[in-house]
C-alpha cells in the first residue's frame, strides 16, 4: 500500500485591491472597495472556498511614500481580521504587528481575543520594522539599530507567551451554583523584569483555543533567520529562483536544530505574484497592464525607502546608483540585498527595476496558464523550496478568485493540496498540535 502523497501549504497574503502597486487603477478592480471592510470578508471567504490554510495581512504604522499615488494599508490588520473572522469558519487568521512599536501585554491581549473570536484560527506575523517614517511616529528620530530591534523582538515573544501561558487551558470554571468563574492556582502573575519590560500578569483574556497563535516571521537576514528558527512556525520569504530558494531553504531547516526544533516544526513559504490568464501571450500581456499603470514618482519614493538611499531625483534610464553594503543598513537587510543583486545581476535601469518590483516588492511574479503556475509551486515544493507558498495576488478580488478556482484545483488533482479542511485551528491546518501553558506543564511534571 503506498503512503499518501506529501502536501503543502497555501497562505493568500492580501492587500487592498490588490499586491500591484497600479491595482486600484486598473479596470479590473473597484478602488473604492479598499475602504469596504466586505471586500475583505468575500477575500476571506474566496480563500476558504479554496481551502487555503490561512489569509495575512500585513501592516505599516505610518502613511506609506506619497500618498498622492497610494497607500498601503487602511484597516489594522487584528481588527479587520476579526470582522473576517465573523464572516468566516476555517481559514486562518495571520497579522502583522511589530515588536518595536507595541508593548507585549497590549499585543498578547489582542491576538488572545482574535483566537478567542475565531475560535483558534490566529496567527501573529512578527515583525522589528524597518521603516524610517515608522520611527518617527513613535518619538525616534531614525530607525533603531537592526541588531537592538531583534534583541528586543527576542525578548518580546518570550514575554508575550508567558502572558499567554499565565491562564492554563483547564483555569475556567464557570460554575454557578458554586460561584466560581476560574480556578485561581490555575492563573499566574508572570513577574517578569528586565531593562526592556517590566510585566506582572497575569493576562486579562483567558488562554485562546490554540494556547497561543501561530508565529510567523518574515525576515531573512542573518539575525532574521536565527530568529526565525528559534520561534517561528511558518516563514514568509522572497526568492526569486529555484536556486536561491532551496539554498534559503536549506539554510533555515539545518539552523533549527540549535533550538532544538525537527524540519517539520516551521514552514518555509516562499512568495509569488500569479498573473493568470488562459494562454501566456495573455498573461504576459495583462501584467504588462499594470506594469503601463505604475506612476513612476511614487516607485522611486518606494524603492528609496527600501534601499535607504534617496532616488527621488535619479534618471529613471541609468542603472542605480552605488549602493551602501548590507551591513550598512538598518532597515530591512534582505530585502535590500535582493532588490541590489537583481538590479546587478540583470542590468536593470531603475525604470525596469520598479516594474520587476511593480508585483510584489522583490517576489517572484510569474505569468502563465493555471497549469503553469501549478507546475511552478510543484517544482519549487519536490525540489527542497517550500514546504507551502504565500500567494500575492496582483489585483483583488479577481486574482485571488483565478488562483482558487482554477489553480488549486489542479493542486488538488495532482494530491499536492487538501480537498477539504481536516482540521478546525490554524495551528491543525500547518499540522501544529494546541500548546500547553509552561504553568500546566510545570503542574503536570510535579504530579499536582
Amino acid at each position: 500500500m503506498s503512503l499518501p502523497r506529501k502536501q503543502f501549504h497555501l497562505n493568500a497574503f492580501l492587500m487592498g485591491v490588490g499586491h500591484h502597486e497600479a491595482a486600484w487603477r486598473h479596470p479590473r478592480t473597484e478602488e473604492r472597495r479598499v475602504l469596504d471592510v466586505r471586500h475583505f470578508q468575500e477575500l476571506g471567504r474566496i480563500a476558504e472556498r479554496g481551502k487555503l490554510d490561512s489569509v495575512f495581512f500585513a501592516d505599516g504604522l505610518a502613511v506609506g511614500p506619497r500618498i498622492k499615488r497610494n497607500t498601503l494599508a487602511v484597516f489594522e490588520p487584528v481588527t479587520l481580521l476579526a470582522a473576517i473572522a465573523a464572516a468566516t469558519e476555517r481559514v486562518g487568521l495571520i497579522a502583522t504587528a511589530s515588536t518595536t512599536y507595541n508593548e507585549p501585554f497590549n499585543l498578547a491581549r489582542k491576538f488572545a481575543s482574535l483566537d478567542h473570536i475565531s475560535s483558534g484560527r490566529a496567527g501573529w506575523n512578527i515583525v522589528t520594522s524597518g521603516n524610517e517614517d515608522e520611527a518617527l511616529n513613535f518619538g525616534f528620530d531614525a530607525i533603531p539599530e537592526h541588531a537592538r530591534r531583534y534583541e528586543r523582538a527576542q525578548e518580546f515573544v518570550d514575554v508575550t507567551v508567558r502572558l499567554w501561558d499565565s491562564w492554563e487551558s483547564s483555569a475556567i470554571v464557570l460554575d454557578p451554583d458554586e460561584g466560581v468563574f476560574a480556578d485561581p492556582d490555575k492563573v499566574h502573575t508572570i513577574d517578569y523584569a528586565s531593562d526592556r519590560f517590566r510585566v506582572r500578569g497575569p493576562l486579562n483574556s483567558p488562554r485562546s483555543p490554540q494556547g497561543r497563535p501561530l508565529l510567523v516571521q518574515a525576515g531573512s537576514s542573518e539575525s532574521g533567520k536565527d530568529f526565525a528558527a528559534h520561534y517561528a512556525e511558518a516563514v514568509f520569504t522572497a526568492q526569486r529562483s529555484l536556486a536561491e530558494g532551496q539554498a534559503f531553504y536549506r539554510d533555515l531547516k539545518a539552523r533549527l536544530p540549535r533550538y532544538g526544533r525537527s524540519a517539520d516544526e516551521l514552514k518555509v513559504l516562499p512568495g509569488l505574484v500569479p498573473f493568470i490568464a488562459d494562454t501566456r501571450e495573455e498573461a504576459l500581456a495583462l501584467e504588462q497592464e499594470f506594469t503601463d499603470l505604475i506612476s513612476p514618482d511614487y516607485a522611486l519614493r518606494q524603492l528609496s525607502a527600501l534601499l535607504g538611499v534617496d532616488l527621488t531625483e535619479h534618471a529613471l534610464d541609468a542603472p542605480l546608483p552605488p549602493l551602501p553594503a548590507e551591513s550598512e543598513i538598518e532597515g530591512g537587510k534582505s530585502r535590500f540585498t535582493l532588490v541590489k543583486e537583481l538590479a546587478e545581476r540583470e542590468k536593470l535601469t531603475v525604470r525596469q527595476l520598479i516594474g520587476k518590483l511593480g508585483g510584489g516588492r522583490g517576489h517572484r511574479t510569474l505569468a502563465g496558464t493555471p497549469t503553469d503556475i501549478a507546475d511552478e509551486l510543484q517544482s519549487w515544493f519536490e525540489n527542497g523550496a517550500a514546504d507551502g507558498f504565500n500567494i500575492m495576488p496582483p489585483y483583488l478580488p479577481g486574482g485571488l478568485e483565478d488562483f482558487v478556482d482554477r489553480v488549486v484545483p489542479i493542486l488538488q488533482e495532482r494530491g499536492l493540496f487538501r480537498t477539504d479542511y481536516t482540521a478546525t485551528t490554524l495551528r491543525g491546518h500547518y499540522g501544529l498540535a494546541p500548546v500547553e501553558s509552561q504553568f500546566a506543564q510545570v503542574r503536570t511534571e510535579l504530579g499536582a
